[in-house]
């Protein structure tokens, strides 16, 4: 029999408990976990006014030089090929107009998975964002994939990525049926090359790679924590710049920590865990100096959550390091988001935090900023400079050092957790400067 997650009324319920609470004017209360794993969480504030967060600005020509100039028009080929190859996949199914059926009719017609309709949608959106109620000829979406070929070259992605962003826009069909999987695209043969040349082995991930890589080591860490290492991407600049230093590195992932422990075997000093985002991240360790999350975090299911769990295995003045997308690219709407979609068993399918509802992956610059702040970080800096050309790639550092404007989380007093059942008991309780919440959504 399936497990039910608790309802929207449990979560008002457990909400309530906790205000009632001295010292706490307000809580946000979500499920982590899934399937019979899932668990109450909560955030907690005291409600004092939340200062407005301030930026040190960047230097404007740290991560750009004259090589970077090619990245604005080498984006513009990418993304074009990606909306041509979505409008080609539209309209192979929809013969009387774009725009006279809603999203669902189009998903139908595609015969898209449930799980992945969301994605049809975003691919509607761009349409109509691109002006392209027709569809595009055969000789216009050649010249294309030609142009996305040469810009993929231009920026230093590996042939393997070429091929991966060829194959993924001509299988668009196959892969919102869920007839094939990303992954296996990805993942070409058990390989890891296409994912490496996405995450490492071009000039926009090199530039950001190297950026965090400089942010770890301005900290002089003894212990680094890596969350969501996937392929070794970051950490190989990391560990370049920091030297032999205690780092622990995490995925989710079994796949990605059996291949990390067979290609850093030669390195001193690294050790290995499976750490979930979406879970519980008490660890059993002393607390580190640096945490570093590279296109990880934007897969938490509630942003601000994770940040606050994040603050806890830090010591004290410790920093993050985030690498993040902030902008929803065509390309990415045709081939990594199909990543996004949630199980198709999944009990607790979509965000919970400000994208809840909105058919998108990533916070903006200025979301990212924001959650930060209410999250209990202090010392923000993002780079690159907006004005400068990498910009363009929609894809920023974050730098950010624990804040100490509030006491460390406490359990939940016996009296309140006696007022709950036992499986509403929140399994952890984070204390953050504010709350970022669309009430509209909240239970």
């Amino acid at each position: 029999m399936p497990v039910e997650p608790p309802s929207r009324d449990d979560l008002r319920l457990v909400r309530r408990t906790l205000e009632a609470l001295p010292g706490v004017a307000e809580a946000e209360v979500l499920l982590i976990g899934d399937g019979p794993g899932a668990a109450v969480s909560a955030l907690v504030s005291d409600g004092r006014p939340l200062p407005e967060p301030s930026v040190a600005a960047p230097p404007s020509a740290r991560l750009d030089d004259g090589e970077t100039r090619v990245v604005p028009g080498c984006l513009a080929a990418m993304e074009r090929a990606a909306v041509l190859a979505i409008a080609h996949t539209v309209h192979t199914v929809q013969t009387t107009g774009l725009f006279r059926h809603g999203a669902e009719e189009v998903a139908d017609a595609l015969r898209a998975a449930p799980r992945h309709r969301w994605i049809v949608r975003r691919w509607l959106a761009a349409l109509a964002s691109e002006n392209l109620p027709a569809p595009p000829s055969r000789q216009e979406l050649a010249r294309a994939m030609r142009d996305l070929d040469a810009a993929r070259q231009e920026l230093g992605y590996p042939a393997e990525m070429g091929r991966f962003f060829q194959t993924a826009l001509r299988s668009l069909p196959r892969l919102v049926r869920d007839e094939i999987s990303l992954q296996s695209l990805l993942f070409a043969g058990g390989g890891m090359t296409a994912a490496r040349g996405n995450y490492r082995d071009n000039l926009i991930s090199r530039r950001l790679n190297r950026a965090a890589a400089e942010a770890v080591a301005a900290r002089a860490p003894a212990r680094v924590l890596e969350i969501g290492a996937g392929v070794g991407a970051t950490t190989d600049a990391v560990l370049a710049a920091v030297g032999e230093v205690d780092y622990l590195f995490t995925d989710v992932s079994a796949f990605f920590l059996d291949a990390a422990r067979e290609r850093f075997a030669h390195r001193t000093g690294l050790r290995y865990a499976h750490l979930d985002v979406n879970a519980p991240m008490a660890l059993d360790e002393q607390p580190f100096d640096v945490v570093l999350a590279a296109n990880v975090l934007h897969n938490a299911r509630h942003a601000g959550r994770t940040l606050a769990a994040i603050r806890e295995l830090l010591a004290p003045g410790g920093t993050l390091v985030l690498i993040e997308s902030c902008v929803e690219h065509h390309l990415v709407s045709a081939s990594m988001h199909f990543l996004m979609s949630p199980r198709a068993d999944a009990l607790l399918p979509g965000f919970a935090d400000v994208r809840q509802g909105q058919d998108r992956v990533f916070l903006t610059r200025t979301e990212w900023i924001l959650q930060l702040a209410a999250a209990g970080y202090r010392d923000l800096r993002v780079e690159p400079a907006p004005d400068g050309p990498l910009a363009a790639a929609g894809q920023h550092v974050f730098t950010a050092v624990r804040g100490e404007r509030h006491p460390a989380p406490a359990p939940l007093p016996p009296e309140a957790a006696e007022a709950l059942p036992p499986h509403l008991v929140p399994r952890e309780i984070h204390t953050v400067d504010a709350l970022i919440t669309d009430r509209s959504h909240r239970p």
